[in-house]
């Protein structure tokens, strides 16, 4: 039966080799045509755009908190692998390729990518959110520093904080840019942190482009 993963593969490998034109797909197996088939047979609705797998986890415990299913209703969340991407992802998938709702979050150094990629592809402008630095800058002040803390130290990862803060580099930053900085000094850290974080906040503490992302789905 076909999925969701297999339709974000597709689309993927179509965006990593496929032609610039959506409808210029050539064979049989091209993934331009699987993901076309995908979606039509899915059916999908919508997709968010999403700079990487953090992301990801971070919106799919939203859902998941929320009792929503969000590949069930039709929606793909896709880690482009960098904001960089957003252009060739939205002309393939949006208005201008197989017509799909396009919307995602971005951080605030990234908003031109999304703003032209979004005006390439025909999209609504409002069509994405925007965190003031980053997710991880959000989930934390959404938080507050004594409870990431406090999260950090449950899920064993206290001795590491300790001796990222000793580094000399890490003197004279916030405690809160110091938190944020660690989250991403390890390899699946800030995947980890980006579902741990989100399962932690009070439904009224969701920082709102977060909020927002999931209210239009």
């Amino acid at each position: 039966m076909a999925d969701m993963g297999a339709f974000r593969e597709a689309v993927i490998a179509w965006a990593a080799g496929g032609p610039k034109d959506p409808g210029d797909s050539h064979g049989p197996h091209h993934p331009g045509d699987s993901a076309r088939e995908l979606a039509a047979r899915l059916p999908v609705r919508a997709v968010v755009l999403l700079e990487g797998p953090s992301d990801v986890a971070a919106v799919d415990a939203l859902a998941a908190s929320r009792g929503r299913d969000l590949a069930a209703e039709g929606v793909c969340v896709l880690p482009m692998g960098g904001a960089m991407s957003v252009g060739r992802f939205a002309q393939l998938l949006g208005p201008s390729g197989l017509g799909l709702r396009l919307t995602g979050l971005c951080d605030e150094r990234e908003r031109r990518y999304y703003t032209r990629g979004w005006e390439r592809a025909g999209a609504a402008q409002d069509g994405f959110f925007v965190c003031a630095a980053d997710l991880e800058d959000e989930l934390i002040r959404a938080l507050g520093v004594t409870r990431v803390e406090e999260l950090v130290r449950a899920e064993g990862d206290l001795r590491p904080l300790q001796t990222f803060l000793r580094q000399p580099a890490q003197q004279g930053r916030s405690a809160q840019q110091q938190l944020r900085r660690f989250l991403g000094t390890k390899k699946g850290r800030k995947i980890h942190y980006g579902r741990v974080l989100v399962e932690a906040l009070d439904p009224d503490r969701v920082p709102a482009p977060l909020d927002d992302l999931l209210a239009v789905l």
